[in-house]
């Protein structure tokens, strides 16, 4: 889900760390690396304690009894390698309540945990503080050859970390293009209209307009050509129109790559304006809802699930959720995934990160040598046993038996309604979130079960019983599309420009943007905003982008 950053978040910790970073900064860590992965301990003989923090969100779940401080992963842990998980504090409810507590925690100059794992924007601000240790040197040293291997296969994903000190933060990593959108389509209406599969903005435009206007339901209820909510922004999560945009070779509410090699703000780029004039096209002739300016991402979909408009745009992942209401809302109704549409130079265009990653570990300056093994150690275990397990391996069928999955007469079973109590997903405690996730594993297995292959490994089976058909199909299209790929390529901290005018350029656009689609304002004042945005801020911006991302590619070399 791309997110928007909080900018005040970031001035906020920067000031509270002001006050400690000068006496960090002056704390040289004595941590020497000993061993090599290959001579790290499987199991600790003395028990080691990692101090660490954690939010507990809405998506965790315990058997009862269980906390996130004692547990069937703190039990793991423990059994398996002799580490005790020291929680120093914990947090439940909004994202927000974490960070509050950690500025607050910060504010008052309390030692950090032994390692930190955050999704977080105060990652970036955590490591300008100099409370964090270089990380780039143990990872080459202790991280074992499947967790290196999945790093390598992403190169941008250091990028948000690197300094002129090295690495500072080890990426998370998360599967990739799990975010790159495919079109879902209602196939029953195109069948009931005689319409064949689209290939280009015309053929979409066509689609849309029988929709509308040929009573796809028989019912002579109202229908429209597109489910799109852009109310926080054209380039979404759900619900989008990014694929509209680049099909004119365009990409809004990201920083591109340009022609020559540096970084351009996507949304006062010439194509946005074509991109514009097609939205303001649909919305005149009522392909999309006139409230669609005034939806967010979840209220769109739902004009699509309620039976209401025949096509949507996201993850390919959206037949798990939420299109599978669709069936369950409307009677017969079948939909299928289709790729993007070209635009009039035959060109597709999707957004999609330039990281595989969610998220960071740093490790705290102090941090004893013996700290810094143990998590090494717990996090290798996970790459080479959990990401991709092998037959008969623990991790074979998931975490926990009676927590994410069951065994019925040889049957394994995922389900809520066949695991006593619900399903339950263990692998949340874990320090990272997910455990261990290889980039391009998952994405490549659901493409390759839509081309007919059947599963064979254990993670295979695993997605295979998890995922419908639909999704699979939506993975193959984003596979064989990567060249339509338009990645967003910054990924570090908020520069001072936007710090203190970033929502205030941002807004500029996006209530421009909307008038022009809703016909309040010319389309050819789009030249005249973009001199605005540039004015008021945009071309500072643009060149401390460019001077991160220059920093990042000479840090690299």
């Amino acid at each position: 889900m791309k997110t928007k950053i909080t900018y005040l978040c970031f001035g906020m910790l920067t000031l509270v760390l002001a006050g400690c970073s000068e006496e960090s900064n002056q704390k040289e860590s004595s941590v020497e690396p000993v061993a090599s992965a290959n001579e790290l301990p499987q199991t600790f003989e003395e028990p080691v304690t990692l101090n660490v923090i954690k939010h507990v969100s809405g998506d965790i779940f315990f058997r009862d009894g269980e906390t996130i401080e004692d547990n069937v992963h703190t039990d793991w842990a423990k059994e398996q390698f002799n580490i005790d998980l020291n929680y120093l504090w914990t947090t439940s409810g909004p994202g927000e309540t974490f960070d509050t507590k950690l500025q607050l925690s910060m504010s008052a100059n309390e030692e950090l945990p032994s390692i930190l794992a955050l999704r977080s924007d105060i990652t970036q601000d955590l490591i300008d503080s100099g409370r964090v240790m270089e990380v780039g040197e143990l990872f080459d040293k202790y991280a074992s050859d499947t967790w290196k291997e999945a790093m390598a296969a992403d190169p941008h994903a250091w990028d948000p970390y690197i300094r002129e000190e090295g690495r500072m933060a080890i990426p998370i990593l998360d599967y990739e293009m799990n975010g790159d959108s495919v079109l879902f389509i209602r196939q029953d209406w195109m069948d009931a209209l005689g319409l064949e599969p689209p290939e280009t903005m015309d053929d979409i435009e066509e689609i849309m307009d029988a929709f509308v206007n040929e009573d796809p339901t028989g019912t002579g209820e109202k229908t429209y050509g597109l489910a799109v909510g852009f109310a926080n922004a054209l380039n979404t999560w759900m619900s989008e129109v990014d694929w509209v945009f680049g099909a004119y070779g365009g990409m809004p509410d990201q920083w591109n790559l340009a022609d020559d090699g540096t970084l351009e703000h996507g949304s006062v780029q010439p194509e946005i304006k074509e991109g514009l004039e097609t939205m303001r096209r649909w919305m005149e002739k009522g392909y999309i809802h006139p409230e669609s300016g005034l939806w967010d991402e979840g209220k769109a979909a739902e004009l699509f699930t309620s039976g209401r408009a025949g096509i949507i745009a996201g993850p390919h992942w959206m037949p798990d959720w939420p299109l599978s209401e669709l069936k369950q809302n409307v009677e017969g109704a079948e939909y299928q995934a289709y790729d993007i549409p070209s635009g009039p130079d035959g060109q597709k265009g999707r957004s999609t990160g330039i990281s595989s990653h969610n998220g960071a570990v740093m490790i705290n300056a102090n941090a004893t040598e013996e700290e810094i093994q143990a998590f090494f150690v717990y996090q290798n275990y996970l790459f080479d046993h959990f990401a991709n397990p092998t037959e008969g391996s623990e991790f074979e069928y998931g975490f926990a038996e009676g927590y994410d999955y069951v065994i019925e007469d040889g049957e394994v079973k995922y389900s809520d309604e066949e695991i006593p109590g619900g399903r339950i997903d263990p692998v949340k405690y874990t320090l990272t979130f997910d455990g261990a996730r290889m980039p391009s594993l998952y994405i490549k297995t659901l493409a390759d079960f839509a081309r007919g292959q059947e599963p064979e490994t254990p993670f295979q089976k695993k997605m295979y019983l998890q995922y419908p058909e639909l999704a699979w199909e939506g993975a193959r299209i984003v596979v064989d599309g990567q060249d339509a790929q338009i990645p967003s390529m910054f990924t570090g901290a908020p520069t001072d420009t936007m710090l203190q005018k970033g929502d205030t350029l941002d807004s500029l656009l996006k209530e421009n943007f909307s008038k022009m689609i809703y016909g309040e304002k010319p389309i050819d004042d789009f030249e005249s905003l973009v001199d605005q945005w540039k004015a008021s801020g945009g071309d500072d911006m643009t060149a401390e982008v460019n001077e991160w991302f220059k920093s990042v590619q000479e840090n690299k070399e």
